[in-house]
This record gives structure tokens, sequence and C-alpha cells, in this order.
């Protein structure tokens, strides 16, 4: 099943592609109304796809007494619909895969049937498999959807994949774009000199490393393959990060396309998005309030109840609270408060 002329396309040109949260009441049942509301607000803010069942959207989803995984499928499957019809292109749907072989197939299978385009491929349940054996496991899944490679840093759940690794995926046939999170430039760089080595122009590159978005976004990075300098560009994100101030995340996207060379003005605000997105993750707990710091952003915007999690103990960190104030007061115009403010009503009450 190949992706859609288009939807290839418009991956290959670069999207801003938001991790969906899980919208909770305060007894951590499904907020239907607010999950829609947060579907609306990405697509009215210029997203170009939506990632569903993703780290951010809680892995926790997929176990049998909350059984939110399919549920959640088919309600952001049908407001993308919606979406579509608004806006008159379609988004890109991106569903989360994870688990061993057999898990991972019935998860593409479920994506295909609900009109996902492309699946998002974890491999932090093959912790001890062989190269070998993870291309394998990743050839096994691509067969029933278009795959996006996923390197997941370790400090969340990923685990080092070397660049043989890499190499060999990038010459799997239905797979279309990689996102590269493993929070290290040296690893980042083995990704994409794979993908250019093999010869994949078709394969799209997205950025997950929130320490870095707006470097990797205006990065060259140029190879000597067979003879010839060759050029790849990470053209777009699928992060968490995005799901928060997401309509001043499309615009900095544009801006990085427009770039020629490094711009200052850019350059300073690629520091400004990292020191925001150290408060929202967490990144001096080791990121263990990354998933409730977005929550605490959406919340603070109206579009949340709370910042409940699942899990009952996944909470802010320890002074995480204050440096979100902190960011807020100091980067005022990463925000989108007032684009948010605009429209909240609409998107709760549609």
């Amino acid at each position: 099943m190949p992706l859609p002329t288009a939807i290839a396309a418009a991956l290959r040109r670069g999207l801003v592609i938001p991790a969906m949260p899980l919208a909770l009441t305060a007894d951590r049942t499904l907020d239907e109304r607010r999950q829609r509301a947060l579907i609306r607000y990405y697509a009215d803010a210029g997203a170009g796809g939506l990632a569903v069942g993703v780290h951010t959207t809680q892995f926790a989803i997929r176990d049998p007494h909350v059984g939110l995984f399919e549920p959640l499928l088919q309600l952001a499957a049908e407001e993308l619909r919606r979406a579509d019809e608004r806006h008159g292109e379609a988004l890109v749907r991106v569903g989360g895969i994870c688990g061993r072989t057999p898990q991972a197939v019935k998860e593409a299978e479920l994506l295909r049937d609900a009109g996902y385009h492309c699946g998002l491929l974890s491999l932090g349940a093959l912790r001890d498999a062989t190269d070998a054996e993870l291309v394998a496991h990743c050839r096994t899944a691509s067969e029933v959807i278009p795959v996006v490679g996923f390197y997941l840093q370790p400090a969340v759940g990923g685990r080092v994949l070397p660049y043989r690794f890499w190499r060999e995926f990038a010459e799997l046939p239905n797979v279309c774009a990689v996102k590269i999170a493993p929070f290290n430039r040296y690893q980042t760089i083995d990704v994409v000199r794979a993908v250019a080595e093999a010869g994949r122009d078709d394969l799209a590159l997205y950025t997950g490393n929130d320490d870095t978005i707006v470097l990797d976004l205006l990065t060259p990075y140029r190879f000597a393959v067979n003879g010839r300098d060759v050029e790849r560009r990470i053209v777009g994100g699928l992060l968490g990060h995005w799901s928060v101030w997401t309509k001043r995340a499309v615009e900095l996207l544009a801006e990085c396309h427009a770039a020629d060379g490094a711009d200052a003005n850019l350059l300073a605000r690629a520091v400004e998005v990292t020191d925001a997105n150290a408060a929202f993750f967490d990144a001096a707990n080791g990121f263990a309030g990354c998933i409730a710091g977005l929550h605490e952003v959406l919340r603070r915007q109206g579009l949340l109840a709370g910042i409940w999690c699942l899990d009952p103990n996944e909470t802010l960190g320890p002074g995480q609270f204050a440096e979100i104030d902190r960011v807020c007061a100091a980067y005022p115009h990463l925000a989108d408060d007032d684009f948010v403010a605009a429209n909240r009503d609409r998107w709760l009450s549609g």
C-alpha cells in the first residue's frame, strides 16, 4: 500500500506534525470534547498532519484495562476527515506502532483500516534484537502500511541504532520518512548519511530532536556519495513540542524553509525554542515531566482541563511549573495564546 502521491509530496516538502496529547478528565477517562478541540486547533493552526498513538499520546493507551488505542485512532480519523473538508486538502495521518512483530503488525493493520497514511515505528520493545532482526521487523510492518522510522532517545525508552541499521532500513521500499530523535548530533548524522548514501531522495527527514529543532531545520547535511556531493535537509518536524504553540511552529517552519544561509535571528530563536523545550519537557529532571509539561501549557491556554496522565505518578517535576512560568514570560513571541483565545470556544463546541 504505497502513499498517495499528494501525501508523499507533502511529506517531502516538509510539515509541522504535532504528536497528539491525550485529553483526560480528573478521573482519568477520555475527555472527548477536549480531544476533538485539540485536533481542530492543530488543523486550524496550519499543521500539515497529526501523529496519534505515539509517545506524547502515552503508550499506556494500549493497555487492555485502558483500551484507548483504537477509540483514539477512530476519533482522530473522524476529526481529520472533517478538517480535510474544511481546508480542502488532506492532512497527513501518522499512527504509532509499538511492540514486537505480532503486535506491530496488528497495530499497522488497525492504522491501515482506519485510513492512516503511515505508521511511526517504535523499536523500544526490541532492545536486545540484532540489526538484522530489527530490519526484518521493519520490513514486515512496512508490508502492511508505509512506515516512518523512529530514532527515539534512550532516556525515554529508545535504544542506540547504528549507521548500519539505518543504511539497511533506508533500502526498504515502503519506508517514507524518518523521525530523528536521539538528542545526539553524532547519531543524527548517522541517519542522514545513511539515507543519503542509500540514494533515497524520496525518503523525508523529520526532526524529533527537541533540543535542537531550529538548527536541524536550518542545517544542510552534505556528503560525498559515489564521487558526487549530495545534500540532504531535515524538512519538517514530528514533535511533541509542536503540540503546543502550534501556530507559531507553522510560521517558524516557513521561515526556516525560506532562510538563505545562517540567519542570526533564526539562530537566536533556536536558543529560545530549546530553552522553552527544556521547561516543557522537564530536562532538569531527566524528562520525567515531559508529557505533563505539555499538558500544563495546554491547560494554561484553556484547551485542557488539567494535566492528568494515565499514570497518577506522572506529573510535573520539581521546579518545572516555575520553569514553564519563566519561559512563558521570557518568550511571549513563541506562544500563540491570542490565536487560541480567539478560537477556543468554537473548537470546544464544534
